[in-house]
């Protein structure tokens, strides 16, 4: 059973920070990636962060050196957050936390999915 929830969304200017977190349940489940994407209407999710079981982190180029994706383990609770600092007007998304993520090149997909937080970015 896979359960995702996120929170720390909200409005910030320009050149601001926010860090997301999803508190991910995963009783009796061995996902082998969490993740971030982003979405917004008309467009398909993209994805942002995703961090491996073997710790390895990939990040979109969109985000590079800029955001920073961390996890905090705890048995069958996973806290994944997601540090953003200097956001832009183009990371204005509903960000979603996702677990059984994969990546091949610039697409990546997840089995599971949160409801969603909403950034946005004011110039």
């Amino acid at each position: 059973q896979v359960r995702l929830e996120e929170s720390g969304g909200g409005s910030v200017q320009a050149g601001g920070s926010l860090r997301l977190s999803c508190a991910a349940s995963l009783v009796r489940y061995n996902t082998p990636c969490l993740g971030w994407f982003r979405g917004t209407p008309g467009h398909e999710r993209e994805g942002v962060a995703s961090i491996d079981s073997d710790g390895k982190i990939y990040y979109a180029d969109s985000v590079k050196g800029r955001f920073t994706i961390s996890k905090d383990n705890n048995k069958d609770k996973v806290t994944l957050y997601l540090q953003m600092n200097s956001l832009k007007p183009e990371d204005s998304a509903m960000y979603y936390c996702a677990a059984d993520c994969n990546r091949d090149g610039s697409t990546w997909w997840a089995g599971y999915w949160g409801q969603g937080t909403q950034v946005t970015v004011s110039s």
